[in-house]
């Protein structure tokens, strides 16, 4: 019997939950309802935990709705911090990869992005959703004046940016094939490819959490819709897909919610954490 057949009368102490995609909508909107079912969470005694690719800062707007705790995983697990945004432990990417990674990336055409501490590098300003990002993450990028020159030590992540979907999977595809388990690469959305370093990735998030709060992978549940949502899927009792996710992504599940246009995190809660339980 596997784990997910076993799960069945298990009871949840801790969701662990995407941001983008899943907790929010497509406008970056935190619904009444989504802030409600954490409420309700925290009632029935089970902790409450997010992880995004977004910087730290990127999430900040979320502690004081969802009455956040627990230690909040930015870049995917790259940089753990605390609600006040201090640092609890980061992983970063090896310096002599930095480059190699941008190559590859331009290679594909892709753009690269670079996050490093609170700050975050772009080469264009007005390059493929550079105005969405600095709307969702409520800070400013820096411009990149002369290339990766200083900007290759301590970065969290890179990303490659591009609004040719094919051209970010293959480049995947190909940063896998180059680098193997150097470092952690996948798409975050259809036209980013979110490059950290090998252990920062959703699955950690989900052993870390674990280890943390002596909670078993049984008694957490996992809820996103991205590809790279799929490693804290394989960490947990109980993985839930948003109706918006691709098929893959939702084969990948045991269960699938709504759509995060029509309260699929809410529902979520409702149908299968709160009501099973």
């Amino acid at each position: 019997m596997t784990r997910r057949e076993n799960f069945v009368g298990s009871t949840i102490r801790l969701l662990l939950a995407d941001v983008d995609g899943t907790l929010v909508t497509q406008d970056k909107i935190l619904t009444d309802k989504a802030v409600d079912a954490v409420r309700r969470l925290g009632e029935a005694g089970i902790m409450f935990a997010v992880t995004s690719g977004r910087p730290p800062l990127g999430m900040s707007m979320l502690v004081e709705p969802l009455k956040l705790t627990t230690p909040i995983a930015a870049f995917n697990g790259g940089v753990m911090v605390n609600p006040d945004m201090s640092v609890i432990e980061q992983r970063v990417i090896p310096e002599d990869l930095v480059r190699p990674v941008a190559e590859l990336n331009k290679s594909f055409g892709l753009d690269t992005w670079v996050y490093r501490g609170a700050d975050w590098y772009i080469p264009d300003p007005n390059g493929a959703h550079v105005a969405r990002e600095k709307w969702t993450v409520k800070f400013d990028p820096q411009i990149m004046t002369n290339g990766l020159d200083g900007l290759t030590k301590d970065v969290a992540k890179l990303v490659g940016v591009s609004d040719d979907f094919d051209a970010v999977a293959k480049a995947s595809d190909a940063a896998h094939d180059k680098f193997g388990d150097h470092v952690s690469a996948a798409r975050s959305q259809p036209y980013y490819l979110d490059v950290t370093h090998p252990d920062a990735n959703k699955g950690a998030v989900a052993k870390y959490l674990s280890a943390k709060f002596s909670i078993p992978a049984e008694a957490i549940a996992t809820i996103g819709d991205g590809a790279n949502d799929v490693l804290m899927f394989a960490h947990s009792g109980l993985s839930i897909a948003m109706g918006n996710a691709s098929l893959e992504v939702q084969h990948s599940a045991r269960r699938v919610t709504t759509s995060n246009e029509d309260e699929g995190f809410a529902n979520a809660v409702d149908r299968f954490i709160l009501r099973a339980g």
